[in-house]
């Protein structure tokens, strides 16, 4: 059956955005009002404690004066069911948002709106990402796939004291579910619509009376779903194929324990689809009759990545008073993405001034983290810890050019290579200092050094070279690495090694109202180091000074009607000085790195979860972010074709002072529901819906019509069966189940480029657990 053009079906999206909004107050207020069903305390149905490591100690969500949001081993089952990548997880707490423009492989992280959109491999990002206790530096690796969890863990604000630089923002921790001396897996195999293969599995258990392992994989695939009306090299998109594994052993010796990790992953299918002058000129809409269905490109697409690390976790009880800590870990990825970047061909569709095709690869790379860290237990009013930390990373990136219209042959190469070292020194501590008030505080002091090298550089296609007068030279002729030097001026540079010194530090406080309600109070400061921008055909080298931010938070945490209901919330405000921003695209083609002189951000947060009866657990979340870019001087290019409404200096450049902070929405939302019918012999019918909003948000720093992205509603259902006990279940599940089409990216340089959500997944599942 022929697809139908996306506006023929085009669906309200502001009716469920407003019932949604709506129903924040109105389901709070409910949740109230409800009262527990059961006649006894003891039979009633409550909340688990909730275990979180945000401070590096296990310890009670509710205890921890840190603006948390966790997601459980079962949600995440739920919400990944479509086979999708990390970027499920994208408006599912609190002020997250998640983008790519490299589609599974380089997810790009926003906490409170504070982000970077940079998309070279070699940036650097203020949402640090740690999986098991291991940061993710490079973007690339931060796309490894959640499977065989037991949570996940969102921390906004600035984490420098104890996970340092690169953390201004907050830090997502990934906890995988660990090994245990009870034998105990599970299998769980989905398929769905596009041919659409998703496999999960763990098996783990005892292996000697102190040694435990745990295997666990996942495989994920779907056939190409959108169709090339153009007979070039690619005649459909947006399949893929990826696969990773984990394997886990764990030593209990008692007095000191040491857990061993080795994972891998590899994906293969195409890159992320940019589509040509998808948006109506003057507006934010889709075109008339745009169908997701249909492009019609000459360029290639395709995406390729293989990723390896292991870890070894040593404690050790000194004594019954302290505990030592020892992490190393190591990571290594290749990966190679090459996309049609103009979205069309030379007839179009609409006007393309001319073909771009580029890749991007990182064919060498390896990644060194070892911390030390001491911990005390004194059963005292003081605690503390404290370590040391040191990170490596040396790897190269690669930047190719094509030409579409010769066949897809190449004509442009970069080379360059970036190490980065990096030791630091940090403490914390906490003081009980009443029955009911607990202060903390935290320091940390890094020495950072980055270096990056031009290795190679040629190329003879389009704009072959920036002359020494910013003159591009006329092609086609052979631009060289010599040519790039001469294009810096007297005493110019195609390498850089800044140096940061830096010290963060951290205070906080809870009071304990009663044993049920906790205020705290938190001031943190945050930094991420300077970042480098090689030189290449349409810029000349930058390099951004490193970036602080201060933030200061206050909010409750309580547990409600015998912990059959729980809320969080809080309020924020924080400040950026010298702000890394990326001005990316625009009708010179720059990718530049700039600093503003400062931003801010203010707005609240919260989370509420409750069992409204014994059967119906309904979770809401909700945050409100507002950004802006303070700068009164700071410029940048603006697009070929959109309509601009920032004012313009001489230049024609955009100024963007007062602007939000790009990817940045003001209103997320999210809300959850799950509703069981218990049946005899620990048998299940159940219903699960969940949905999640975000309002419209800037897609680059300045503003324009057309590059303003709409606000976006997704929701998802999953209708089971469980039977015994839990340990079986079966369901029909759907994703995006609205099948909103929406614009949620762009490239700004040659036309309106645009990229879309995720397509309309529906699906079957079995899962059973041993």
């Amino acid at each position: 059956m022929p697809s139908m053009p996306h506006a023929s079906r085009k669906l309200p999206r502001h009716a469920l955005t407003v019932a949604i909004a709506l129903m924040l107050p109105a389901q709070a207020a409910f949740a109230q009002d409800a009262q527990p069903t059961t006649t006894t305390e003891s039979s009633a149905t409550t909340l688990d404690t909730v275990q979180v490591t945000a401070q590096r100690r296990v310890e009670n969500l509710q205890d921890v004066p840190v603006s948390v949001s966790t997601i459980n081993a079962q949600d995440l089952d739920i919400l990944g069911s479509g086979g999708t990548d990390v970027r499920f997880l994208s408006g599912r707490v609190p002020s997250l948002n998640i983008e790519s423009s490299f589609g599974r492989a380089f997810p790009r992280f926003y906490i409170r709106g504070y982000g970077n959109t940079d998309f070279r491999l070699n940036t650097s990002q203020p949402v640090s990402l740690v999986y098991d206790d291991v940061v993710q530096e490079n973007p690339i690796l931060k796309g490894f796939p959640v499977f065989d969890l037991d949570r996940v863990e969102v921390l906004r604000g600035p984490q420098g004291s104890l996970f340092g630089r690169n953390s201004p923002a907050g830090v997502v921790k990934f906890e995988s579910a660990r090994p245990s001396q009870e034998f105990d897996g599970y299998g769980k195999l989905g398929v769905g619509t596009d041919n659409m293969v998703n496999f999960e599995g763990a098996v783990g258990g005892a292996i000697s009376e102190n040694w435990s392992a745990r295997a666990s994989a996942l495989f994920q695939r779907r056939d190409d779903w959108v169709t090339n009306d153009y007979p070039g090299p690619n005649d459909a998109f947006e399949g893929y194929d990826e696969s990773a594994g984990r394997v886990q052993f764990l030593y209990d010796g008692g007095e000191w324990n040491l857990l061993l990790n080795a994972h891998a992953r590899h994906l293969n299918g195409t890159a992320r689809l940019f589509r040509a002058n998808i948006i109506e000129p003057g507006t934010n809409d889709l075109v008339d009759g745009f169908n997701e269905d249909r492009v019609t490109l000459n360029g290639l697409n395709h995406s390729e990545l293989d990723s390896q690390g292991a870890s070894a976790r040593l404690s050790w009880n000194l004594s019954d008073a302290y505990t030592l800590y020892a992490i190393t870990g190591y990571e290594s990825v290749e990966t190679y993405s090459r996309g049609d970047i103009d979205g069309g061909t030379a007839d179009g569709p609409g006007f393309i001034p001319f073909q771009s095709e580029t890749a991007d690869g990182i064919p060498r790379h390896a990644q060194w983290t070892q911390e030390f860290r001491l911990e005390s237990n004194t059963g005292t009013p003081w605690n503390w810890q404290g370590g040391v930390f040191y990170f490596n990373e040396d790897y190269d990136v690669e930047s190719f050019s094509y030409d579409s219209l010769a066949g897809g042959a190449q004509d442009g190469y970069e080379r360059v290579r970036q190490t980065n070292d990096s030791w630091a020194i940090f403490a914390a501590t906490t003081w009980q200092a009443t029955e009911a008030l607990e202060l903390r505080a935290g320091v940390r002091y890094t020495w950072d050094e980055k270096e990056l090298n031009v290795l190679d550089y040629w190329n003879t296609g389009f704009a072959p070279c920036i002359g020494p007068t910013l003159g591009i030279i006329p092609g086609p002729v052979l631009c060289t690495k010599e040519d790039l030097l001469a294009a810096e001026g007297p005493g110019g540079t195609l390498s850089a090694a800044p140096e940061d010194k830096k010290f963060s530090w951290d205070l906080a406080a809870t009071y304990e109202i009663n044993d049920d309600v906790n205020l705290y109070g938190r001031v943190a400061t945050g930094y991420r180091g300077s970042s480098i921008q090689a030189a290449g055909a349409f810029n000349r080298m930058s390099v951004a000074a490193p970036e602080t931010s201060i933030s200061y938070e206050a909010g409750v945490k309580a547990d409600l009607w015998n912990n059959r209901a729980r809320i969080n919330a809080g309020v924020f405000y924080y400040k950026v000085e010298d702000q890394q921003l990326t001005a990316v695209g625009g009708s010179s083609n720059a990718n530049v790195l700039i600093n503003a002189e400062e931003s801010v951000g203010q707005g609240f947060e919260m989370d509420f979860q409750a069992y409204l009866t014994d059967n119906l657990l309904v979770t809401l979340g909700s945050s409100y972010n507002d950004t802006e870019i303070k700068d009164a001087d700071l410029a940048v290019s603006v697009c070929a074709q959109c309509t601009v409404t920032d004012p313009l200096d001489a230049n024609g450049k955009a100024l963007i002072d007062g602007n939000e902070l790009p990817q940045a929405p003001k209103w997320t939302h999210n809300l959850t529901a799950r509703w069981g019918i218990p049946m005899d012999d620990g048998n299940e019918f159940y219903v699960f819906t969940d949905w999640v909003y975000r309002s419209d948000l800037n897609f680059f720093l300045y503003d324009s019509v057309e590059f303003t992205g709409k606000s976006l509603t997704e929701g998802g259902l999953r209708v089971g069966y469980s039977w015994n006990y839990g340990k079986y279940d079966v369901a029909l599940f759907g994703r995006n189940i609205t099948d909103e089409v929406q614009v949620v990216g762009a490239i700004d340089f040659n036309n309106l480029t645009g990229m879309i959500n995720e397509p309309r997944t529906m699906g079957v599942e079995f899962r059973a657990s041993f």
